[in-house]
Parts: structure tokens; sequence; C-alpha cells
């Protein structure tokens, strides 16, 4: 639903600090906090589920770029600025990822950078 299997390039935003988007170290891929950020940087605009598309979309994005698969993903942690936002985070989660389900940490903050709804990190393991 929010990826196209088909790209071969990568939109991923530029981080916005010092950091790489994703590390792959002895079969290990570790993701930076993706934000809810177009390829240019800029906040989707919108409500909790167009961020948490986007946020899952860039997921997919840094996730191909390391060589890895989505359903690799071993762990992930989300934090909300807006834990009212639960379901329609379990929602959109339960359309990308398949059982066995990656092990999942949902954290309430006050607030994240360029006052978006919602950020994830998470690690892969990818067996080749």
């Amino acid at each position: 639903m929010f990826f196209d299997d088909e790209e071969k390039t990568f939109d991923i935003p530029k981080p916005l600090g010092p950091y790489s988007p994703a590390v792959r170290v002895a079969g290990m891929v570790y993701l930076s906090g993706v934000l809810p950020v177009d390829k240019t940087g800029e906040l989707v605009a919108g409500d909790f589920e167009a961020q948490a598309t986007q946020v899952f979309y860039n997921l997919q994005q840094m996730i191909a770029m390391s060589g890895a698969e989505i359903d690799e993903i071993v762990k992930i942690t989300f934090y909300l600025t807006d834990l009212s936002n639960f379901d329609i985070l379990n929602k959109l989660a339960a359309q990308i990822f398949k059982e066995p389900y990656p092990a999942r940490v949902v954290v309430g903050v006050a607030s994240l950078p360029k006052d978006a709804m919602l950020c994830a990190e998470g690690t892969l393991y990818v067996s080749q």
C-alpha cells in the first residue's frame, strides 16, 4: 500500500545533523530516527495518519538503501507526541508488518524535531 516495489532510487531526506540515516554492521542494520518529512526535508502536512504513512515510506526507503527488507526488522521504536494516536499507528503497522511481528516500543514524548507528530527508529537483522 505504501511502497512501490519497482522503485530503484531512494527518496530519503538528508539527515538533520551529523549522523547516517542507516548503518549496516555484521548483519545488523541500525536505522536512525525517521521523521515524516519528504525528500526535500519538509514536514508532511496533514494529520497523524498522513505523517505516519510518510514515516513508513521513509523507513522502507532506508531499509532498501541498506540492502534489507521490511520483514527483517527485529525491533522498532515509535515516539509519539500524542498517545491518543496509538490505535492509528497500530492500524498502519498491521498493514506493513507480517507475523511474526517485530518487537516494538511506543514512547510518548513532549516534542520532536520540526514539530513532527511521530518518529521511528529500528534495528534489522540481515541474514545475507
